[in-house]
């Protein structure tokens, strides 16, 4: 049911409600879509599968996908990634200075003051 090319709608997550297509079959459980939604692997059943089929190649690239898509009458946008910007950094909160500490009350006690024994 879910071999390589076959065009299906995504039914849970994210991007629920758009078309891709199956470019490789996994395992059991899981097939890697790329088309309207993000490349990456998917769960069988976050998928429905269409009665469309395409030919294309396992792991095909994802300028294959949207010639495939055209082809078909489907437009997809191209998407680029966003260019990493340097964050920026959090000024530091300066601590007060302590204040020196007077001689007077680092001054010894008198000696009157300490208890004789």
């Amino acid at each position: 049911m879910f071999e390589i090319g076959r065009f299906c709608i995504k039914i849970a997550g994210r991007d629920a409600g758009k078309r891709c297509l199956v470019i490789d079959v996994m395992d059991g459980h899981n097939v890697m879509i790329d088309g309207e939604t993000r490349r990456r692997k998917c769960n069988l059943r976050h998928l429905e599968p269409l009665d469309k089929m395409v030919e294309i190649n396992k792991n095909a690239p994802h300028t294959e996908i949207i010639r495939v898509f055209k082809e078909m009458g489907i437009g997809l946008v191209e998407t680029k990634a966003k260019k990493k910007t340097e964050r920026p950094k959090r000024a530091r909160k300066e601590k007060p200075l302590k204040q020196p500490v007077s001689k007077e009350k680092t001054a010894k006690k008198p000696e009157s003051a300490v208890k004789k024994e």
